[in-house]
C-alpha cells in the first residue's frame, strides 16, 4: 500500500464513520500517516498537513472530529474546535491491525534487537545486585543497541516475579531466586516485547514444572494461530493448557497483543475478541502463570501471521536458564 493508498484508505474509513477531521499528536497513529515532527498531524478530506494550530486547518462546518486517544487533556482543551470529539481509533485502529511487508520486515528487526538485549543480559552478574540496579543495566543496553524509546523494562526476583505489575525495586538478587526479565523498545519507529525468566544458581522448588506448563501454552498457541483463526480462539488454546495442569486460576487472563507502531495495539488475544487473524498481524505472545507470594513466569514472543502458519521473529522461549552469577 502507498502512502496515497493508505490515505484513501482512512478518508473511505471517515466518510463511512461521519467524521469531518482527524487531528493526531506524535503517537502511533501521528507515525501511521506520515507524520514526522512534534506539531499536530490534521487529516481532512482536501488535506493533510502538520501544524501547531490544527483548528486552523478543521472544516468550519465540522460536527465530528476524531482526536488522539494519546492527547493528553491540556492538549484536547486547546484544540478550540467547536464539534464532536471522537477517539480516532475508531478510523484508524483497524487499517493498523494488518501490516505491510516492509512493517513485518520492521518489527522481525525492532524483534531481533530487543532478543539481543537479553541475550547479553545473560551475561551480566545478577548475584547481589538489586532489582532497580540490573534494570538500568539493561536500559543501558536497550539504548546501546539503538533503541529510540524503552517503553517498560521489567526485572522482578523471588515472590516479585508473581506480580505483573512489578516495578523494579531495592530487593537484592539471591542464589535460588527465580528471575523474570522482560524489555520493551521502539527501534526505527516499530515496536517489540521479549520477556523470559532464568534462576539464579538453582531454580526454586517446582519452578521448572510450571515454567514447562508456560512453555506448552505458549507451544499450543502457535499451533492454533493458523489463517483466519480467532484470536480468542487462541487465547482459549492458551488457557486450556494451564487449566489441565492445575494452575488455571494462576493464568493471566489475556495470551498477547499487536505490536507494531505501537507496542499495545490489536487484535487482542483474549476471552471475546472476534477478531480473526490474517496474513501480516504482528503480535506479542505472552502466556504467564503468577502464583501469588510465590513466584510467576511469563515469556513473550514476537510472532508474525503468515499464510503458512505463524513465524516466531524472537526464536521462541528456550529451556529454563540458569544463571551462574
Amino acid at each position: 500500500m502507498t502512502p496515497d493508498s493508505r490515505l484513501t484508505a482512512v478518508r473511505e474509513a471517515m466518510a463511512a464513520a461521519e467524521i469531518d477531521a482527524l487531528v493526531l499528536r506524535p503517537s502511533p497513529d501521528f507515525r501511521f500517516l506520515g507524520g514526522t515532527g512534534d506539531d499536530f498531524l490534521v487529516v481532512t478530506a482536501g488535506a493533510l498537513a502538520e501544524t501547531a494550530d490544527p483548528a486552523r486547518l478543521v472544516p468550519d462546518r465540522a460536527r465530528r472530529v476524531g482526536v488522539d486517544p494519546e492527547m493528553r487533556v491540556r492538549e484536547l482543551f486547546g484544540l478550540s474546535i467547536e464539534a464532536e470529539l471522537v477517539p480516532a481509533a475508531a478510523v484508524l485502529a483497524p487499517l493498523r491491525l494488518r501490516k505491510e511487508p516492509h512493517e513485518v520486515e520492521a518489527v522481525a528487526r525492532a524483534a531481533a534487537a530487543a532478543e539481543e538485549v537479553l541475550g547479553r543480559a545473560r551475561e551480566l552478574a545478577w548475584f547481589g545486585a538489586t532489582e532497580r540496579a540490573m534494570a538500568a543495566r539493561l536500559r543501558a543496553l536497550l539504548l546501546e543497541s539503538g533503541c529510540e524509546a524503552v517503553l517498560s523494562l521489567r526485572v522482578a526476583a523471588g515472590e516479585h516475579t508473581a506480580r505483573p505489575a512489578h516495578r523494579p525495586g531495592g530487593r537484592v538478587i539471591n542464589p535460588g531466586d527465580a528471575l523474570l526479565v522482560s524489555v520493551c523498545g521502539r527501534w526505527d519507529g516499530y515496536c517489540a516485547e521479549v520477556a523470559r525468566v532464568f534462576a539464579v544458581a538453582e531454580p526454586p522448588e517446582d519452578y521448572e514444572a510450571m515454567y514447562s506448563v508456560v512453555l506448552a501454552a505458549h507451544a499450543a498457541a502457535l499451533r492454533s494461530m493458523r489463517e483466519g483463526a480467532a484470536a480468542a480462539g487462541v487465547a482459549a488454546a492458551v488457557r486450556d493448557v494451564i487449566d489441565g495442569s492445575g494452575y488455571g486460576r494462576f493464568a493471566a487472563p489475556g495470551a498477547g497483543r499487536g505490536v507494531g507502531l505501537g507496542h499495545e495495539e490489536g487484535p487482542w488475544l483474549r476471552p471475546g475478541e472476534d477478531a480473526a487473524l490474517t496474513e501480516g498481524m504482528t503480535l506479542c505472545l505472552e502466556p504467564a502463570i503468577y502464583v501469588p507470594d510465590l513466584f510467576g513466569a511469563r515469556v513473550a514472543d514476537v510472532v508474525a501471521c503468515a499464510g503458512a502458519g505463524p513465524a516466531v521473529l524472537t526464536g521462541g522461549p528456550p529451556a529454563l536458564h540458569v544463571l551462574e552469577r
